[in-house]
């Protein structure tokens, strides 16, 4: 590049010229000054209007050599920063090493242009080297150091700077003080800052910032307040800084009157036309669930800009206010102000949240042809969408053309999959996710956590329950009510109290019910009620789900004394309110105990309009008891609320075929036909030597079927021959006797235990997950199975669990 002025050099003249450029040309005067005309502020000047580019820069060091005016440190000094305001750092550095008697300003010139390149490691050399050659630091010096140590996490030489400032006696300078409360405010030493901040003489709002905004990090919200009022105390007007910490106080206290004393604060000091303060203030009373103070300020600022709008979409959105979410939206694009990626993210959550799989794709289909670039936050919110409308497939896609995944956009997809019933899958994408280098956070364990629980598998689960301890997450409450979870669903319910009594110190009411819901779906009704009790003694107060754990648990046991003695003093209890849920476990109670006249009598006295769940509880009863006049009223009246629902259909054709009717059953199943509905295959799960093998009824499409099907006729002439009789009432099918019988021996269950048979060394455990109820037969079957091969055998259904030891079954026969 041509330089942009030219120096005359002759014998009569000094080689020094200044040159200015004409503003009506690119010419440039060139004008010559003899030898006492050439002082250093003249090269000051050309250095001010000629350091865009580095030819430039470098001609005039040469002449400033040339010229004999090198010795001049502050000339030097703006070279200095010439040259690393184009990044020439080699330049400058060579240039400082050059120049004699190297003052302070020196110093600080190089020391500030290696923290601006982030070489911090250069920047804290030259600090040190100052310290060697005893040349003094400065408020600015200290402060360029602090801020290379707080680049480096560096909290030792941190606190070497901050004596040397100290013994300087400089560190009462506001910016430097600034900078040394934030240092060792990262590194959580609270207290020092505190001493530091109070050692200054003259405190001014930036170090007042910076000491509120430090509280507000450290969480110690009562302080940062503390601090405010002082600070309105010393006269000391906040600003806008100011009130975003507090606004940040408000947020994470979620405390409505000191919002609201925050707001008046902000009106008072005149800040109503500072758009940034207006719209943290919008998402501070979102985030307090304060919607319509958050809609008010909204609507009285005299600007918006597009982060307004977003804050006001995304608080509708985490509040429950969808559509009005969308509303905003639209009144958005009215305004002619861009939406963006984010405004997107928080549409795309609406959508999540009401299942609108339709408007979702318009959504995923807008930001496609908007050009936005599909984030990982973008991407992740759609995968989610996707999973939480039960679109896997779509979500997978999403998914798998992602081109940046983090920890978030896997956890998406593996919850995704753990929530659709796709536990293997997700268990797979965790082995590829591992491969990939990522590490799984706490969100990314429990979910997995789900898939082991889900599947029935223990290896895995225990594996998962390895990771959570190795990463420190393994004493989280949720994290420990998840295990006790997983333990109790894999058949351990020894496992999950041996969680629950680790988690001693941490327990909290979650962790009551969830150890209350093992002990009732494993049939251990008195265990339950025992917990319940202790729960009470340690001074636990119960919620709704408490209640309704105990009464699955009373209901799973047949404890039906206990169950409505305590349905009916939860009644009394003023601090439980009874929902629908608690009234359908309770009908459960009885119709099981075929106690239907209580049962329909508790229904018409229910406070409110019984939903589905009470009818479907009682259904199910009506079945188990074969009552069909009042299952063939029950289903009617669940058909007028769920229509659609395949498992009333299934449950009424069940029960048409107990009476033997026939044409009844033949109308139902063609109903479900022609709505497009289908009835849940059943299925059962086996875990072998780390891999999960899955069977369905009649099922062929297992590698080793045919060795399977052998066993099982092994199987079935052993136990015919130690005089079992099949039990062939629940095949409601209209076929002879020996057809009723081959049906009952493709049951998924028996497939399962063949193979775990064939599988497994002797004498060793059998776990089993099935995703619907144990039939009777089967039932019968495996009590067998247990004492002839001296198996203990697992079966987790759809309701509860079953331990078969030697001829017998945990449930003693009522599931």
């Amino acid at each position: 590049m041509r330089s942009p002025f030219k120096l005359i050099f002759s014998s009569s003249f000094s080689p020094y010229a200044y040159a200015s450029a004409s503003s009506s040309s690119s010419s440039i005067k060139v004008t010559n000054f003899n030898q006492s005309q050439a002082k250093a502020h003249n090269f000051l000047s050309l250095l001010q209007r000629f350091s865009k580019t580095l030819i430039w820069v470098n001609s005039i060091h040469a002449q400033i050599i040339t010229n004999g005016v090198f010795r001049d440190q502050s000339l030097v000094r703006n070279l200095v920063e010439a040259y690393c305001d184009l990044g020439s750092l080699v330049y400058a550095r060579h240039l400082f090493d050059e120049c004699p008697h190297l003052k302070t300003i020196l110093y600080n010139a190089m020391i500030y242009g290696y923290l601006r390149k982030e070489r911090y490691n250069e920047a804290l050399e030259l600090f040190r080297l100052m310290g060697f050659r005893n040349v003094e630091v400065d408020s600015y010096t200290c402060n360029y150091a602090l801020k290379a140590c707080m680049g480096l996490s560096d909290y030792e030489t941190g606190v070497e700077v901050i004596k040397r400032a100290v013994d300087r006696g400089v560190e009462s300078n506001g910016f430097l003080g600034s900078s040394m409360i934030n240092f060792l405010m990262k590194f959580g030493n609270v207290d020092e800052a505190r001493r530091c901040f109070d050692r200054m003489g003259e405190r001014d709002v930036v170090c007042w910032n910076s000491m509120i905004g430090g509280y507000v990090q450290a969480a110690q919200f009562s302080k940062a307040f503390d601090l405010f009022h002082e600070m309105w105390i010393c006269s000391v007007r906040p600003s806008a800084v100011t009130m975003l910490s507090m606004i940040r106080v408000c947020i994470d206290t979620v405390d409505f009157k000191l919002a609201k004393c925050v707001h008046g604060s902000i009106v008072g000091l005149g800040m109503s036309n500072e758009v940034l303060v207006l719209t943290s203030l919008v998402d501070m009373y979102s985030n307090i669930g304060d919607m319509r103070s958050a809609c008010w300020v909204f609507e009285t600022m005299p600007k918006r800009n597009l982060v307004s709008w977003n804050v006001m979409v995304s608080g509708c959105v985490q509040n429950g206010m969808v559509h009005e979410s969308f509303s905003f939206f639209d009144r958005l694009v009215a305004s002619g102000v861009r939406f963006d990626s984010g405004t997107m993210v928080s549409l795309i959550q609406g959508c999540s949240q009401i299942a609108d799989l339709n408007g979702g794709k318009i959504l995923h289909g807008c930001s496609l042809r908007r050009g936005f670039e599909l984030n990982p936050i973008l991407s992740t919110a759609i995968v989610d969408l996707y999973s939480k409308c039960g679109a896997v497939k779509k979500a997978t896609f999403v998914f798998d053309r992602m081109k940046q995944r983090n920890v978030i956009s896997w956890t998406a997809m593996l919850v995704g999959l753990t929530q659709n019933g796709h536990a293997e899958e997700a268990l797979k994408l965790f082995s590829q996710m591992q491969k990939e280098g990522v590490s799984a956070n706490s969100v990314t364990l429990v979910s997995l956590v789900h898939s082991c629980a889900h599947l029935g598998s223990l290896k895995k689960g225990k594996g998962v329950h390895a990771h959570l301890i190795r990463q420190g997450y393994s004493f989280d409450v949720v994290n420990m009510t998840a295990l006790i979870d997983m333990y109790a669903k894999c058949g351990t319910i020894e496992y999950a109290e041996r969680i629950f009594n680790k988690g001693s110190i941490y327990r909290d009411v979650i962790l009551w019910n969830s150890m209350i819901t093992s002990y009732g779906i494993h049939g251990h009704g008195q265990q339950a009620l025992d917990m319940y009790k202790k729960m009470m003694e340690e001074g636990f107060e119960p919620n709704e789900t408490s209640v309704l754990s105990l009464l699955t648990a009373c209901s799973h046991s047949g404890l039906l004394e206990e169950g409505i003695e305590f349905f009916h003093s939860m009644e009394r209890n003023r601090n439980i309110r009874l929902i629908e849920k608690h009234y359908a476990s309770f009908v459960d109670l009885l119709s099981r105990a075929g106690r239907f006249e209580e049962a329909e009598a508790l229904i018409e006295q229910m406070p409110f309009k019984p939903g589905s769940s009470v009818f479907e509880a009682l259904l199910s009863g009506c079945q188990a008891h074969k009552n069909i006049g009042l299952g063939i009223k029950t289903a009617d009246k669940l058909l007028c609320i769920e229509s659609m629902n395949p498992s009333i259909y299934v449950v009424l054709s069940n029960i048409y075929a107990q009476a033997r009717r026939w044409d009844d059953v033949s109308y139902i199943r063609n109903l479900m036909r022609t709505r497009g509905l289908r009835k849940t295959p059943g299925y059962s799960l086996i875990e072998v030597e780390n891999q999960v093998h899955t069977f369905f009824a009649g099922d062929n499409s297992h590698p080793h079927w045919a060795e399977i099907y052998q066993h099982l006729e092994n199987i079935r002439a052993a136990v015919e021959a130690s005089g079992y009789i099949p039990d062939t009432s629940s095949v409601l099918r209209n076929v002879d006797e020996p057809m009723k019988i081959r049906l009952l021996w493709g049951h998924s269950e028996r497939l399962a235990i063949a193979f775990g048979l064939l599988s497994t060394p002797a004498g060793s455990l059998i776990r089993i997950t099935k995703n619907l109820r144990v039939c009777v037969d089967c039932h019968n079957v495996t009590k067998l199975v247990s004492k002839m091969m001296k198996r203990e055998l697992i079966v987790r259904d759809a309701n509860r669990f079953h331990r078969f030891v030697n001829g017998k079954c945990s449930c003693n026969d009522y599931w």
